[in-house]
């Protein structure tokens, strides 16, 4: 299991080039994207390269979570939770990628606890890779490999706004 955390970019951009590259060595890939659902090249990139290898699962409404998450929210989490878990025995993924599941948890989106189960129960060939802001003691020590993004320096102080291509 790999976890990319931080508050640095690159943690979805790593997940999708490990992605890519179990595409190219003709596995299957899962790629979970919790709290995303606006247009994503990378999630483009997967899908044309990946066609019957790659899966792209993706519910949320673009909407923010200030405060308490709404009901709707946990539902539309939980909701892609399911269908995750319903994916794997369809589809047989020898990747799973749940990016964004770190946020998802801080959020509590999801229950913590089911996500550990599912990691300590998951099927033995199955890698798996998580990505988000603020990883958890518990999905840190559960990891095999933790990748933590450090900003030292960022364009977006200096007010450069996310641009097509680079940053989506």
């Amino acid at each position: 299991m790999q976890l990319y955390t931080g508050e640095n970019k690159g943690k979805t951009t790593a997940a999708a080039g490990l992605a890519l590259r179990a595409l190219g060595n003709d596995m299957k890939v899962l790629f979970v994207q919790f709290m995303k659902s606006v247009f994503s090249g990378e999630v483009e990139m997967l899908k044309r390269c990946g066609d019957d290898r790659v899966e792209v699962l993706r519910k949320w409404d673009d909407s923010f979570i200030i405060g308490p998450p709404s009901d709707r929210q946990v539902a539309l989490a939980e909701s892609l939770w399911q269908e995750t878990m319903a994916q794997i025995g369809r589809f047989a993924p020898d990747l799973l990628v749940l990016d964004e599941i770190c946020v998802a948890l801080h959020y509590g989106l999801l229950e913590e606890e089911t996500v550990l189960k599912f990691l300590k129960n998951r099927p033995e060939s199955l890698e798996v890779v998580m990505t988000g802001q603020g990883a958890s003691q518990a999905l840190i020590e559960a990891s095999d490999l933790v990748t933590e993004m450090c900003k030292i320096k960022h364009y977006y102080d200096k007010g450069v706004l996310a641009r097509k291509g680079i940053e989506y």
